[in-house]
């Protein structure tokens, strides 16, 4: 490893951990990162939190200061990578220049889907990306009124709760029967659709949008309907997809996403890749699986870190994800998919703490939690260890769950 390079294709959660765990892990020559953005890796969850309502500068949301990456002699170049020249071991840039690696980790994570109607290009219609496309949203809501949020996932909940602390009047759009329908139960997307209606937010669900109507700035949202919203703010949140064109055509394996190995592998020795951009086999639902995760980011970085170092370190994290909506925090253990029966502990109707466990053939799969930090952390535990209790128990709060793992 001595005098080797290790370039780090990427700037994000997955890039920043990689570079970190390369020199925890013994590599001692060179590390370059390459990032499109003009930041250092920044924390991408407070985006459309913190970071929209002011609360939070870029700076505050740097993942390590400058001088960490100086300190350790990581090397950060503004630039994006055009193509992949993997017999010559060389990286084209756009610029033209070009950086030969002796390593290669992809860490590029995913690009926002963007609407394909009349109307997409006009003013005042945004996506929630990266730091630039808030600093946008920023500047338009000094004067914004109406905001129209289309895509009822969690960053667009994130986003209509950002924006109604704001004071601007919000409508969500849902081409679905409800919200949040591909990640959670019916019970969960009522429970939100209650919290949101009681902050002002007008929730539309089963609904389409023909076009956006407007000569230079946006005015409104025709939906197939025939109903208009009226906007002068639209933010669209349909999901992601991954960076990995350019590794395809490179000859890197693909398959909705770049896939890799249980050590970070893909099928070229040299290089290795992490995080939104990869799909890999998860051991614990014996699947092929293209997590968008920060915790799932770091996990894969560092195993592709110690991969590249000539350890074995596979990779078998259970994917975890997070979400703050006004005073509630959300904190998911697992994956709830193919579950058939949901067990709830606390009180869904009429407050803001409760669990929603998920159970596949009376083994818990996955958890829900709501302000419960407690039974996220027991939820995780009993996933990881696969530990047996009978579904009943989780309802009963008399019953210490904890007790019941030991």
């Amino acid at each position: 490893m001595q005098n080797l390079k290790a370039v780090i294709i990427g700037a994000s959660h997955a890039a920043a951990q990689m570079s970190v765990s390369l020199r925890q892990e013994g590599w001692d020559g060179e590390i370059i990162m390459i990032g499109d953005e003009p930041y250092l890796p920044y924390h991408r969850p407070p985006l459309s939190k913190t970071f929209l309502s002011g609360d939070k500068s870029i700076q505050d949301l740097l993942i390590r200061p400058a001088t960490f990456y100086e300190k350790q002699q990581i090397q950060f170049i503004h630039g994006h990578v055009v193509s992949i020249d993997r017999e010559r071991k060389i990286l084209d840039l756009a610029d033209g220049s070009q950086i030969s690696y002796a390593k290669l980790a992809l860490c590029t994570g995913a690009r926002v889907r963007k609407l394909d109607i009349e109307g997409s290009d006009l003013k005042g219609v945004y996506y929630v990306r990266n730091a630039a496309d808030i600093e946008a949203i920023q500047q338009h809501i000094q004067s914004a009124k109406h905001a129209v949020m289309i895509g009822g996932g969690y960053i667009g909940l994130e986003t209509a709760a950002s924006l109604r602390k704001q004071g601007i009047q919000v409508s969500l759009l849902e081409t679905a029967s409800r919200i949040l329908q591909r990640v959670t139960a019916p019970e969960l997307s009522s429970f939100y659709t209650r919290i949101h209606k009681e902050q002002g937010v007008n929730i539309y669900t089963d609904i389409s949008v023909e076009r956006l109507v407007g000569s230079t700035q946006v005015q409104g949202v025709l939906c197939t309907d025939g109903k208009t919203i009226p906007a002068d703010l639209v933010i669209v949140g349909i999901g992601v997809q991954p960076n990995s064109e350019f590794a395809q055509a490179a000859g890197i394996e693909v398959n909705n996403g770049i896939v890799i190995d249980a050590y970070g592998r893909t099928n070229d020795p040299d290089i290795v890749a992490a995080g939104d951009c990869t799909s890999h086999f998860n051991v614990h639902y014996q699947r092929q699986l293209r997590l968008e995760s920060v915790p799932n980011a770091n996990e894969q970085a560092k195993v592709a870190a110690a991969t590249l170092c000539g350890k074995s370190k596979p990779y078998s994290a259970l994917p975890w994800f997070w979400s703050d909506q006004y005073d509630i925090k959300l904190q998911i253990a697992g994956l709830n998919h193919g579950y058939d029966q949901l067990v709830i502990r606390g009180d869904l109707q009429n407050s803001n703490s409760f669990a929603a466990f998920y159970f596949k053939n009376k083994q818990l799969i996955a958890a829900d939690c709501i302000n419960r930090p407690l039974e996220f952390m027991l939820s995780k535990k009993i996933i990881n260890d696969n530990i047996q209790i009978d579904p009943a128990q989780f309802a009963d709060e008399s019953i210490d769950l904890k007790q019941l793992t030991q």
